[in-house]
């Protein structure tokens, strides 16, 4: 039997933290499918179709790994459906932790068979969070070494949309 889990996220946008994380997951679980979620007490830059494809195009070398959507509903219950025994969740710092570590009761209280993992980023990556990127590269600054170039593609598209509209 594979192990399977999911990485849940907003991923707006998805840096290279979280492919980092990813890669990790990847050397504990046979398959990883990347969870979009919506967060309506976030306002995205990206839209849901436009973070489904850039995370598709930075992943789509991993064959074991697939972008699906958290259209509406628990992520307990959609870790159930997908077979996943595993809810994968980076943490970067202590603020990071307490949060997601309420989180995993809760889902473990919803779904006693899954299980969250906390993965650690690179040391590189701690300080990194897709509202700091957004920012930084909404005001012009050079976000290359933190995000896929495809994903930088976009970023700049975003920053020559907004400017036009001034």
């Amino acid at each position: 039997m594979k192990r399977k889990a999911i990485y849940p996220g907003t991923f707006d946008p998805f840096t290279n933290g979280h492919l980092d994380v990813l890669e990790r997951a990847l050397n504990i679980f046979d398959h990883v499918d990347v969870v979009l979620a919506e967060n309506s007490q976030k306002q995205t830059l990206f839209s849901l179709d436009e973070r489904l494809e850039m995370v598709g195009e930075v992943v789509r070398e991993f064959p074991n790994v697939n972008v699906e959507v958290l259209h509406e509903g628990l992520l307990a219950d959609y870790a159930r459906q997908a077979g996943a025994k595993a809810i994968v969740r980076g943490v970067r710092q202590v603020k990071d932790f307490e949060y997601e570590f309420q989180m995993s009761l809760l889902n473990r209280h919803l779904n006693s068979e899954v299980t969250t993992v906390f993965l650690m980023p690179n040391v590189k990556y701690t300080y990194i969070a897709s509202s700091i990127i957004r920012e930084v590269s909404m005001l012009g600054g050079d976000v290359s070494k933190f995000v896929h170039p495809f994903v930088l593609d976009r970023l700049n598209q975003k920053r020559a949309e907004r400017e036009g509209q001034s």
